[in-house]
This record gives C-alpha cells, sequence and structure tokens, in this order.
C-alpha cells in the first residue's frame, strides 16, 4: 500500500497545471469547494460527486458500550458520524489498481 497522501497542496498544483489558473486563484477554488461541501454536511445534506462517491451524515443512538479491558458498561452519547460510500465506478478503479 501506498503510503502517499493526496493534500490540499497537490489539489491547489494539479488545478494549477491543468486548469491554467494562478497558484493563488487554484488554491482558492480548492478552498472554495472544500468549504462548500462542509457547509452542506454540517447542514446534514448529502454530498454527492458523479463517478465518486457520496458523503453523507448518519446520526447514531445513544447505546451502552463496555470497556474491553474492564468490563465495565459505559454510556455512549448519541452523535453525528461523517460516512462516504464510494461509487461503483470507483470501486472499479481501486480493484483494478490492486492488479497491477
Amino acid at each position: 500500500m501506498a503510503d502517499k497522501t493526496l493534500t490540499r497542496m497537490d489539489l491547489s498544483e494539479a488545478v494549477f497545471r491543468e486548469v491554467g489558473l494562478s497558484r493563488n486563484e487554484s488554491a482558492q477554488l480548492v478552498e472554495s469547494v472544500l468549504a462548500h461541501m462542509s457547509d452542506a454536511l454540517v447542514k446534514g445534506e448529502s454530498v454527492k460527486i458523479s463517478s465518486f462517491g457520496t458523503f453523507s451524515v448518519r446520526e447514531k443512538a445513544a447505546r451502552v458500550g463496555r470497556n474491553p479491558k474492564t468490563g465495565e458498561e459505559v454510556p455512549i452519547h448519541p452523535r453525528r458520524v461523517l460516512t462516504f460510500r464510494p461509487s461503483h465506478l470507483m470501486k472499479d478503479r481501486v480493484a483494478a489498481g490492486n492488479k497491477g
């Protein structure tokens, strides 16, 4: 498995090279897209990117958990969690990358 991580800077650099905006404009564009996505998720909306996948917020109910070390029951409070479901195209593309 590769230990390279794609960062905001990498995305900005790709926009700079492929679209032709200035480096500053490219960084602002990436920040704007990420801000729009974040704002939608905070409001509880899903973010669907065709051929990539869907980000959504899920409400998890309160439940009783258990400390595995002591066996003590611990209450787990209700919370919102972010989930990502990749599209079939993305799944296929990743699977094909594993083969070669």
